[in-house]
């Protein structure tokens, strides 16, 4: 069961409570390059993300973000370390959330004056705390990076913002150990209501980094924590946001979009299964309105049994293969017809087609 967390609104989206999880990103454009971060974040939102994220770490920066949000139709969370003018200064021109890490702020008194400023504007703050960023004393104390540390160092940042009687507080603990990461969300989840943005930093490349966020998010998730969502890829951010509604759809988090299963291949497979499966998972991407099921397969002996569970299939044979419609076989295709098919009945389904 999910954990209720308190209920905080970030632009016109509000997390926590029984709201849903919702996907973010961060651009790696240069956010004074407005249009180009314009451009990232108007795919980024087609493709599914919900909140973005981007790094402010000059004034010029700071000012883009009035002119980037403008243009934009998802909430803008600005990115700050180091300057507190520049959490101002983003506050002031617009962000609907800013993301700091109050230990490297600055005084007391200037984490005060953020705090203030984000008050009276009505927006939020992530207090973000990565295994890299950890207290010197905290690493004394528990012999290095731990679970235990993380959660520490959050809470510390956590009451110090709620002695400046500020409230609206999301909260990150991310390491790239995957295993730290798990402990560390279990144990802040067990001492605040907060909401949760849960993640594995750093956590590689497309491939490396999609299975272990898989992994570390999928078990995360599935004991009920977690508000807020990003899988943290070095790649294009639009594979973050797809990699992340793949694991909430998994877990059953999030409904709508297209799964598409297909079969591992063996030596009875005559057709290019694994092009064509690319091809349909592409296609696929296109109809986020729909909730449905596509399977492909590589062989039309057992294919339509194994497609029988899936909305749509298709299984291939040598140049040929069949259209499955709910387990029903509905059509003989040839193999440069497989797709041109499949399209058409998403078209139908999703109304495109008349």
């Amino acid at each position: 069961m999910r954990k209720k967390t308190r209920e905080i609104r970030i632009g016109d989206r509000v997390i926590g409570g029984e709201n849903p999880i919702l996907i973010q990103s961060m651009c790696n454009t240069k956010t004074e390059d407005v249009e180009s971060t314009v451009q990232q974040i108007l795919k980024l939102e087609k493709n599914g993300c919900d909140i973005i994220r981007v790094a402010v770490p000059t004034r010029e920066a700071a000012l883009a973000v009035s002119k980037i949000k403008r243009m934009i139709h998802i909430p803008l969370v600005a990115d700050i370390h180091f300057d507190p003018l520049l959490a101002i200064y983003s506050i002031k021109n617009g962000a609907d959330k800013i993301r700091i890490n109050p230990g490297n702020i600055g005084s007391e008194d200037k984490i005060r004056e953020v705090a203030d400023t984000a008050k009276a504007y009505g927006i939020p703050i992530r207090v973000g705390v990565n295994s890299g960023s950890l207290e010197k004393k905290l690493l004394e104390k528990y012999g290095g990076v731990t679970a235990e540390g993380l959660v520490e160092s959050a809470l510390d940042k956590v009451y110090l913002l709620e002695n400046f009687d500020f409230h609206d507080i999301v909260i990150s603990i991310k390491s790239s150990d995957v295993l730290m990461s798990i402990k560390a969300y279990e144990l802040i989840s067990e001492q605040t209501d907060y909401p949760l943005h849960v993640g594995i930093t750093e956590a590689g490349t497309v491939k490396t980094g999609t299975i272990k966020s898989s992994v570390g998010l999928g078990i995360i998730l599935h004991e009920g924590i977690g508000d807020t969502v990003r899988v943290s890829l070095t790649g294009d951010p639009l594979e973050e946001v797809l990699c992340a509604k793949k694991i909430l759809r998994s877990l059953g988090l999030k409904k709508g979009g297209i799964e598409v299963i297909s079969c591992p291949t063996c030596g009875r497979t005559e057709i290019d299964l694994i092009s064509l499966a690319e091809k349909v998972e592409k296609l696929s991407e296109g109809y986020d309105g729909l909730n449905l099921k596509i399977a492909v397969m590589g062989c039309v002996v057992n294919g339509p049994g194994e497609a029988k569970e899936a909305d749509l299939g298709i299984a291939g044979g040598r140049g040929e293969g069949l259209l499955i419609r709910k387990g029903q076989i509905v059509q003989k295709l040839k193999e440069e017809d497989f797709i041109p098919a499949l399209k058409k009945e998403l078209d139908h389904l999703s109304g495109k087609y008349i």
